[in-house]
């Protein structure tokens, strides 16, 4: 079973359930994979909609900052919910050493040795780790093991 099929298949289960917060969420998911479709013409892999679930999940994160800072604990206690059923979905992250040690492979791999380089392992970093690790993490790593 794909992603998006997993998806559409907990929504229901969800309606059946009478989980109306887990429901709207997995709507909204499952609405973004939809448009992504419509605009490009084609079908998403679950890689797609991996990035789809992490771009929706850095979008609440920045929403339950900004929230917290207006002091609206009602949205916030809304959208910490919602990054919770979007993890659901995520692969289990890479912790700060495995990271490291995928990077350390990659920069030997590319041959890179100064940060003149950063694009080149960014890329393939990108590529190998997917949606494990969030694009701003990879980023400082790279920094630390190539500054």
């Amino acid at each position: 079973m794909t992603l998006k099929e997993r998806i559409k298949n907990d929504i229901k289960e969800a309606m059946r359930a009478k989980e109306t917060a887990r429901r709207d969420t997995l709507r909204n998911l499952h609405a973004a994979i939809k448009q992504i479709e419509v605009d490009e013409r084609r079908e998403l892999s679950d890689a797609d909609v991996e990035g789809v679930l992490m771009k929706y999940l850095k979008q609440r994160e920045d929403a339950i900052a900004q929230f917290k800072e207006a002091g609206r604990d009602d949205l916030v206690e809304k959208d910490e919910a919602e990054v919770k059923i979007v993890k659901e979905y995520l692969p289990e992250p890479m912790d700060d050493h495995e990271l490291e040690e995928t990077l350390k492979t990659l920069i030997k791999e590319v041959g890179a040795e100064s940060m003149k380089e950063m694009g080149k392992v960014m890329g393939k970093a990108k590529a190998v780790i997917g949606s494990r690790a969030d694009g701003g993490r990879i980023s400082q790593m790279v920094k630390k093991l190539l500054g």
